[in-house]
């Protein structure tokens, strides 16, 4: 069973590398939109989710004028992306459950469910090595598109 400390240490870089990433979504903006990084800053921060930006971005990508190999790129990454969302999601929208001993055993998701007649919610699943080999893989694809993301800015010209 992993400790707080370790858990906390992985979460921490599973959030640092999603954030990093996600703020490369505003140079993506930016370029398929034909709008300066300016208006692109204020466009990331009014939409106020991940979703959401991944949303335009996607909009922005699937246009008449969007060159076929940029729609492709472009749609590439973000579908990487919204894979790791889950993962990501999952650690940021739940509580941490602890055994009897004040040992670290568990998450509990912070959702509803509405089965017709019927709520479920907080789902809770374990919190072992598997699990956590499952956030290092996320890390890693996260890391992963960013430096695709570069690559793309590299190959397309577009200021960063």
């Amino acid at each position: 069973m992993p400790n707080l400390d370790k858990v906390l240490q992985q979460v921490g870089q599973l959030n640092y590398v999603w954030t990093n990433t996600e703020s490369l979504f505003i140079y993506l903006i930016a370029h398929l939109a034909g709008t300066s990084k300016d208006a692109a800053v204020i466009i990331f921060l009014t939409l106020n989710t991940t979703r959401a930006r991944l949303e335009l971005l996607d909009r922005l990508a699937k246009l008449p004028e969007t060159p076929p190999e940029t729609r492709a790129a472009v749609l590439d990454l973000t579908d990487r992306l919204k894979k790791e969302a889950k993962v990501r999601n999952k650690y940021n929208h739940c509580i941490y459950s602890f055994d009897s001993n004040g040992e670290l055993s568990g998450t509990q998701l912070m959702r509803i469910v509405d089965f017709g007649d019927e709520l479920k919610y907080g789902k809770s699943e374990a919190l072992d090595e598997t699990e956590f080999e499952r956030v290092q893989t996320a890390i890693a694809s996260i890391t992963a598109v960013n430096k695709d993301m570069w690559a793309f800015f590299a190959a397309s010209n577009i200021r960063t």
